[in-house]
């Protein structure tokens, strides 16, 4: 029986996150640049999101590309921006006849201006579809995020728009980029790093976390489905114990 068999349809996490790990180190595998790499980790991410809609999974965030990631080599950074217009403006159409809406969050005005424009037409085209939300984390950083909340707040304050008593979990985290989404209960990494490299710090608090050594142009849906089986065998509790859990 396979991993997608042996899933719990009724118990199926609303959010996955995932740290699309390991393109390089593929890539140098095969002998190849690591721009090849980042193409073939193009076609597993169309397969994890076609796998997430297919068992009715609503939310899938992908780490696309971190505040950290300007500092690699330009010609890297060139190739990656390159290859994130093309894959948009080739997947729009896809997306629309999967029914799943784009999404993006992070710093997206430091992206080049082509990308932005891409980018904001394809999540403007994809606004209506409800079947599934994929958000790509773009020159995404949780430190920047969570700074930039609190700016908001403290101005907020400053306005006399609202008090500090106001401020709590729900008024902060309605000024994080994440805010009409929910949290992720699964935070999948790729490629055997056993961290989460400032992604969605805040919103992790109680996710779950799992490593696989698979690197990500190797991962797909059969992998997904075997991280979902794993999860869906752990014990959410929130601080609870067991007994209160029943």
């Amino acid at each position: 029986m396979g991993f997608k068999e042996q899933i719990d349809v009724t118990r199926l996490p609303e959010h996955i996150a995932i740290i699309m790990d390991g393109n390089g180190r593929w890539a140098k595998n095969q002998g190849k640049f690591r721009h090849f790499g980042h193409e073939s980790g193009v076609l597993s991410v169309k397969d994890i999101v076609e796998g997430c809609a297919d068992i009715g999974i609503k939310y899938l965030t992908v780490y696309a590309f971190s505040t950290e990631n300007w500092n690699r080599p330009i010609e890297e950074v060139n190739a990656l921006m390159e290859l994130l217009i093309s894959t948009i403006n080739q997947e729009t159409a896809t997306l629309n006849k999967n029914n799943i809406r784009l999404n993006a969050i992070g710093d997206i005005s430091s992206l080049p201006q082509k990308c932005i424009d891409d980018l904001k037409s394809a999540m403007d085209n994809t606004a209506k579809n409800t079947r599934c939300t994929l958000t790509l984390a773009l020159s995404y950083s949780a430190k920047w995020e969570i700074m930039e909340a609190a700016k908001k707040l403290a101005q907020k304050v400053k306005d006399e728009k609202m008090s500090i008593e106001e401020i709590n979990e729900d008024t902060f985290s309605a000024q994080l980029t994440t805010t009409n989404i929910p949290d992720p209960e699964l935070m999948i990494r790729t490629s055997g790093e056993h961290r989460v490299s400032n992604f969605l710090l805040w919103q992790m608090a109680y996710t779950e976390l799992y490593f696989t050594d698979t690197l990500w142009p190797d991962f797909r849906r059969e992998d997904l489905f075997e991280a979902i089986v794993d999860y869906q065998k752990r014990e959410r509790r929130f601080g609870k114990i067991s007994e209160q859990l029943n």
